[in-house]
């Protein structure tokens, strides 16, 4: 008897137990009915982030982690790219543009407890401006004309004046300097960490890092020290990777994430209609494009990319694809970006121009060559093997055979940035609002083995390029960059194919969430209601 009553006794535990464990996971939803419940939200993307340091990566899977673990000196408005205060409360700018004085925010800790200060700036700058590795720091090499030494580097030096100014002087000016301190890759890391970096990042941000399952998740909890008073509102975040758009939305249907990127265009109506969920959209700032390798036959002939230019029917690729979200794209920048050149003609679909050209290159029979497609969905691309498949059609029709291939995402971009790909798919969200960070960053030789994947250069283009960095004259500064497109419309590295609003979907009860147009969201206003 006495074996009997400790079995129902056990059993009675076991029961009590798992109950308990149900009410721990329920506590985990972030449906938040409740004042002590957790908030806890899982954000649903494409793909899996490829480093969390946020100088070495390019790509917007990384960012849209490392944006809510570190901050930067100054920082982008909710949903613009006007500069606001960040780690620097304040800043001055000398009369002839060359010095930049900051004054520093007081009581800010890194994640590992160490002090924020001007010799922490400093730091960070020194690693990146004296590594001299392009391939490492791409993003640095892009936007401030290269590493300390070389000819049209931008920064001379960066000094602290005390423990909390920190004084940069230029070699030139440079016009968009402080949207670019504001830009992700410029994120303040603690000094000492930077062997870390790329799995265990440590920054000042609203969150911090808890752990990385790779090509599943990443989840970050509230930092409780963040030096914005009362926030973050969530406790906790967790990034999942879930490449399938449809799986995506049905986990988002499910309960099991929460918000999710990468909707597919044709999903958004009925997102709209269901009552548990809402629509987002993000403010347009991208280009999807089709990059041709100009330093690879038969690409390094402008006639074969003038033609393959002729060759792309955008519009039907819109109508298949983007359900009208897109508008088709004639230059390397969206029309929203100061600068842009209204007066440029889009190369018509023409197949028939198309074979001409091909023939004046030399290629009457057209070719045998190969077409990248990116293996996730992107804001610009919502599905890059099916849009590379109608592409290919296209093609065909002029003779020229394109064989489609993909690789996992860092592979994909990795072997792209080093020259592999003949042609290629890839896609850009503007970083800071400025030409700057589309003509420059994307297509002048300063950035060939970073982010000009085309590895297009053209003097007259870059001399155009660097003159409108240095010039503060705004007006005059729009002048330059609608030169520049005219020059770029002629040589066609690319083919621009469209600008895309991208769709993000989450269920009724999130609040406080605003898609910026860059790409990347800072997750510290979001809440549960």
């Amino acid at each position: 008897m006495m074996k009997k009553g400790f079995l129902l006794a056990l059993t009675f535990i076991m029961l009590l137990s798992t109950a308990l464990v149900g009410c721990n996971s329920n506590s985990d939803s972030g449906d938040g009915d409740g004042d002590n419940k957790e908030q806890a939200l899982v954000f649903g993307r494409g793909g899996d982030s490829v480093a969390l340091d946020p100088a070495i990566v390019t790509d917007g899977e990384s960012f849209k982690v490392i944006k809510n673990l570190y901050d930067t000196l100054v920082e982008y408005g909710e949903q613009d790219t006007e500069i606001n205060p960040s780690l620097a409360e304040d800043w001055k700018v000398s009369d002839d543009g060359l010095t930049y004085t900051f004054m520093l925010r007081e009581g800010v800790k890194f994640h590992n407890g160490e002090e924020f200060n001007a010799e922490a700036v400093v730091k960070n700058f020194e690693r990146w401006m004296t590594s001299g590795d392009s391939g490492k720091f791409a993003y640095y090499a892009s936007m401030f004309g290269g590493f300390k030494g070389d000819e049209g580097h931008v920064i001379k030096s960066v000094e602290a004046k005390d423990d909390m100014t920190v004084v940069f002087t230029l070699n030139r000016p440079q016009a968009p300097f402080l949207k670019n301190l504001a830009m992700t890759p410029f994120s303040i890391a603690a000094p000492g960490e930077w062997d870390k970096l790329e799995t265990e990042p440590v920054g000042t941000g609203p969150f911090k890092f808890v752990d990385w399952k790779r090509n599943d998740r990443i989840t970050l909890e509230k930092n409780e020290n963040y030096w914005k008073e009362g926030l973050p509102k969530l406790d906790k975040v967790i990034f999942r990777a879930i490449p399938d758009n449809s799986n995506r939305l049905n986990a988002l249907k499910t309960g099991e994430i929460h918000l999710m990127d990468g909707v597919n265009p044709s999903d958004v109506e009925e997102i709209k209609q269901n009552e548990d969920l809402q629509a987002f959209f993000r403010p347009s700032m991208n280009v999807g494009y089709l990059g041709f390798n100009t330093e690879m036959e038969p690409f390094n002939d402008k006639k074969v990319r003038q033609a393959l230019n002729h060759a792309v029917d955008k519009e039907s690729l819109i109508k298949a694809f983007y359900e009208g979200q897109a508008e088709p794209a004639k230059n390397p920048m969206p029309p929203v970006i100061a600068g842009y050149n209204e007066e440029i003609d889009a190369y018509p679909f023409d197949l028939e121009k198309a074979k001409q050209l091909l023939a004046e290159a030399g290629y009457p029979d057209g070719f045998k060559t190969e077409l990248w497609a990116m293996p996730v969905p992107r804001p610009y691309m919502p599905d890059g093997k099916k849009a590379a498949e109608a592409i290919a059609a296209n093609f065909e029709k002029i003779g020229v055979e394109a064989e489609i291939v993909s690789y996992e995402w860092g592979t994909y971009l990795e072997k792209a940035q080093k020259g592999e790909a003949p042609m290629f798919l890839l896609g850009w969200t503007g970083d800071n609002g400025d030409a700057d960070n589309f003509l420059y960053t994307l297509l002048d030789k300063d950035t060939i083995g970073s982010n000009n994947y085309s590895r297009f250069s053209n003097d007259e283009l870059h001399k155009i390029l660097v003159e409108a960095q240095s010039t503060p004259d705004q007006d005059k500064r729009a002048e330059l960059y609608k030169e520049a497109q005219v020059i770029l419309h002629e040589e066609a590295p690319w083919v621009p194919l469209v600008h895309s609003e991208p769709a993000l979907a989450g269920v009724k009860t999130i609040e406080g969430f605003k898609p910026h147009p860059t790409g990347s969201d800072k997750l510290t206003n979001v809440s549960f209601k």
